[in-house]
């Protein structure tokens, strides 16, 4: 049986330590089971991401020692978003959503996933003459009400009523790009995506995702979350918070900082220099840490100083 693995990071600036770890774990765990291993770019945003910010991550990728065998772009893959949404239309679940993110920000509510809570008050409202493509707000998807039993594979509870957490998804944003929720369900589709390996930051979306899945008739992968490299302060790593980015990474060797970012996952031992593949032998996901990382640069840094 064919067997994928994606990792798919938004191409909107230069690979900081979160996205390393997760490449890394996706990585060991593709290819120690034999599986094909994607890097899907999800470019839909194209204000935010860049050719040239997709070929400066890719690099840092290499860099760093993984590889894969194939790149995805998700902006290549529209006719297959629109089939999606023609197929939601048809079943009469998407209807259009006048209200913002301020005025749902009022509303002082935050969902499981981060985002502000939505009370499906608009569920009744029509789509204008023309469909979906001729709608100039953003569009929802009517979500079967009830709970979606889910666990991932570490034994996360993912369960949930994901229409009643969150309220019903934005599937197509005002400015007409297609939605995380929905392009993340049919990418993977579309690929043969067998299992997911991303951060837990992501985890309290997947019932939403699922039952997208069910709607569409698409299959669920196997899911595993795993831990978050955090910055000091004790915020998430993020390209959008000052992360520390793929230049000042290069001030150390790939091989050292492989070796810290192994050490805090638990699969190598303090001052550790070793490349990803040296990993794979002896990769368990017994072993990796549960609990989330502190990543210092000055710890990185001094470690490299010592030699």
């Amino acid at each position: 049986m064919r067997r994928v693995s994606r990792f798919a990071p938004t191409p909107s600036g230069r690979a900081h330590p979160g996205t390393l770890l997760a490449a890394l774990l996706a990585w060991l765990d593709a290819r120690q089971r034999g599986a094909e291993f994607i890097v899907r770019l999800e470019d839909l945003d194209r204000e935010r991401c860049s050719p040239a910010y997709a070929e400066a991550l890719l690099e840092d990728l290499r860099w760093f020692g993984l590889d894969w065998d194939r790149v995805e772009r998700q902006q290549e893959h529209g006719a297959a978003h629109a089939a999606a949404l023609d197929a939601l239309a048809a079943q009469g679940r998407l209807y259009p959503s006048s209200l913002s993110r301020r005025e749902l920000a009022q509303g002082g509510r935050r969902a499981p996933d981060g985002g502000w809570w939505y009370d499906n008050r608009e569920r009744g409202r029509p789509l204008p003459p023309g469909g979906w493509r001729a709608c100039r707000e953003p569009i929802r998807c009517r979500l079967d009400d009830g709970c979606i039993a889910l666990r991932d594979e570490s034994g996360l509870d993912l369960s949930q009523d994901p229409a009643a957490a969150c309220g019903d998804p934005i599937v197509r944003r005002r400015d007409g790009i297609v939605s995380y929720a929905l392009a993340v369900v049919v990418d993977d589709a579309r690929s043969g995506v067998d299992r997911v390996v991303r951060g837990r930051d992501i985890a309290p979306g997947t019932a939403t995702q699922v039952a997208l899945q069910r709607l569409l008739g698409l299959p669920t992968p196997v899911y595993r979350h795993h831990l978050l490299v955090m910055e000091a302060e004790g915020g998430k790593l993020s390209k959008s918070h000052g992360a520390i980015g793929g230049a000042a990474l290069r001030a150390v060797a790939p091989e050292r900082l492989c070796g810290y970012l192994a050490f805090l996952a638990g699969l190598a031992p303090r001052g550790a220099r070793c490349r990803p593949r040296e990993l794979l032998a002896s990769f368990a996901w017994q072993q990796v840490a549960t609990r989330d990382a502190i990543f210092s640069l000055a710890e990185l840094l001094s470690a490299a100083g010592d030699g």
